[in-house]
């Protein structure tokens, strides 16, 4: 179990450094794009398998969010990774900050596709 609890705020602090890696100048726009959709996508809500489906509705937590916190740090450079982990470890040590306007967005975000989506399906099946 402490394994497990380990491995889970690792996660935490890689979503983080992730956050704080995106507004570093230094890392190139292809990198910030894919850290932002992986950090959008960890703290949002709505998962792509949704969680009360038995054994599949938790792989997305289990294996969809560390590959691509794993793939963002292969695009992002070793000196800004080891600032942004220095940075992420205060911030874990201080509490997890609160962004009410970022996790306005990433609501906005979900429920324009979602109504996209449905808007799409009544058009296929009227």
């Amino acid at each position: 179990m402490r394994k497990i609890k380990a491995w889970a705020k690792k996660i935490k602090q890689q979503i983080f450094v992730l956050y704080l890696a995106y507004k570093d100048e230094r890392v190139l726009l292809y990198a910030k794009i894919f850290s932002i959709c992986v950090v959008a996508y960890a703290f949002s809500p709505i998962d792509l398998i949704p969680d009360f489906i038995p054994i599949l509705g938790y792989l997305d937590d289990v294996i969809i969010v560390p590959l691509g916190i794993m793939f963002a740090l292969k695009m992002i450079p070793n000196e800004v990774i080891s600032e942004c982990e220095d940075k992420a470890k205060e911030i874990m040590k201080n509490g997890k900050p609160k962004n009410w306007v970022v996790g306005s967005f990433i609501i906005l975000a979900w429920s324009i596709i979602m109504l996209w989506i449905i808007l799409k399906a009544y058009q296929i099946f009227r």
